[in-house]
This record gives C-alpha cells, structure tokens and sequence, in this order.
C-alpha cells in the first residue's frame, strides 16, 4: 500500500480548505502504517503505554463514528471497538486483531463522514449537541476539531513509527 497526500490548494475556498486539511491528516495517518506487518502494527509505544499504530487506526473509526454519524446526523450506531466495560477497546489489541479489518473499518467510517457532510453547509448544525453547553456545532466546527484530533496523534503516531523501523518524516 502507498499512501498518496497533498495539500489543499493555497487558495481553496474555505470548505475546500477544511476537506483538504483533513484528507491530508487522514492520509498521514495511513502513511505512518503503510509498509509495517500486523504485528509491528500492535507494537505499543513506551510501557506502560498500549498506544499503537493500529490502536490509532481503530480510535480513529470510533472518532469519525462518533461526529459525524453520532453527532453530525444523529445516527447512533454504537461503538464499534469499544464498550461500557472497555471504554478504550480500541487501543486493546489481541492477535486476532489485523490492519485489514481495522484499515478497512476505518475506511468505510471515512466514507460515511464524506456523505454526511456532504447534503450540509459549513454553518448547517449538527443533530447532536455538546455535553458541556447542550448547544448543537456547526460543520465548520467538526471539521476543525477532527483536524486537530489527527494532528494531535500523527504526532504520537510519528515517534511510534520511529520506534518500530526508525522511519521518520511528515
């Protein structure tokens, strides 16, 4: 698998700009697992620490999941590695567990967010509402928030990587 990724145009409108921006975190993403084997996948980062590439992989399902079905469109399908019991079961991994059923689940999550978003504009509000202000967010909103959601574990998913083989870069 090779990961292609580009930039947004620097003079994208604003949408194009925020569907660009989190495209480009998505494919970082598949970029920092692609050319690594299932069990270098399950590699946790520093013990105590369970963090995982592919434990990534499966909370970012569960987070697409949760936006912009959950939240954006008021669909609840329930969670797909997690429970009540298990409140972060995406990030514990059995052997059973593969970069197949998880890329893929991730995938189709990635195509359901794209159809959600795409009957609204970026001010049209979600269905769902926050838990601290019982307010609704705009498109606009989720967009942003999912930027810095993959931003922020690109990161953790770099020094994993780096751990793993030693491949570095952005």
């Amino acid at each position: 698998m090779t990961t292609e990724r580009s930039e947004p145009a620097i003079d994208a409108d604003e949408r194009a700009m925020l569907e660009g921006w989190l495209d480009y975190h998505r494919q970082t993403l598949a970029r920092k697992c692609q050319d690594l084997d299932d069990a270098q996948l399950r590699t946790a980062s520093v013990p105590p620490s369970e963090l995982s590439l592919l434990g990534l992989v499966r909370h970012m399902a569960e987070v697409e999941r949760s936006w912009f079905r959950k939240v954006l469109a008021g669909d609840d399908p329930g969670p797909i590695y997690y429970s009540d019991e298990d409140r972060d079961g995406e990030f514990h991994l059995t052997e059973e567990d593969t970069w197949e059923e998880a890329y893929s689940t991730w995938q189709r999550e990635i195509e359901v967010a794209r159809r959600n978003a795409a009957r609204l504009a970026l001010d049209d509000l979600s269905d769902g509402r926050s838990r601290s202000t019982d307010k609704p967010f705009n498109l606009r909103w989720i967009y942003t928030h999912m930027i810095e959601e993959y931003a922020r574990h690109n990161g953790h998913a770099d020094l994993i990587r780096e751990r793993i083989d030693g491949v570095t870069g952005d």
